[in-house]
């Protein structure tokens, strides 16, 4: 696998639509999806429920590629809920990394700076929803910090089975 030299990561803008939307496509996989895979006519992938500020996003350059660095990844940031009384927590809804960056700590520098993020916006603590069969996901997730908090048995079919839907959280400490 190329080197990638990952750039800082950033917040989303409307310009990043097509490669996220491309990026969403690409990666859509049954290990982690709950809805079924996008068919065209493509929806645009930003709207009023995704609005680009909800999205970290990190480029990266494969020393191999030449050329300008393109999205390895993305992390949705939001706050779970619009009650005041839960302000204090923001919750992963989405990550995905490119194939073509897998295994090169994409992951792990969007869940980083999704902390960072958190704390920013004034979080002490960050929540995250997985199915249980996404081994490689929840091995993240636990080697930065998230514990299993519950777990909701059987809460999707998926492909002919129930999945359980695995709830992870973390303490950023204080804001």
């Amino acid at each position: 696998m190329a080197a990638l030299t990952l750039c800082p990561v950033r917040t989303a803008v409307p310009a990043d639509d097509d490669q996220l939307a491309e990026l969403d496509r690409s990666t859509w996989s049954t290990l982690h999806a709950v809805l079924p895979r996008p068919t065209p006519p493509y929806e645009p992938f930003f709207g009023e429920r995704y609005p680009p500020e909800d999205f970290l996003v990190v480029e990266a350059d494969a020393e191999t590629e030449g050329g300008s660095p393109r999205i390895a990844g993305y992390i949705r940031l939001v706050p779970p809920t619009p009650l005041a009384a839960n302000a204090h927590v923001r919750q992963i809804r989405g990550l995905a990394v490119a194939t073509w960056a897998r295994g090169t700590g994409v992951g792990r520098t969007l869940v980083r700076a999704a902390f960072a993020e958190a704390r920013r916006q004034g979080a002490n603590r960050i929540t995250l929803r997985v199915l249980a069969h996404n081994d490689p996901a929840r091995a993240l997730y636990a080697a930065e910090g998230f514990a299993v908090e519950g777990v909701l048995p059987g809460e999707f079919f998926l492909n002919g089975r129930y999945v359980d839907d695995v709830c992870m959280g973390r303490s950023l400490g204080p804001a």
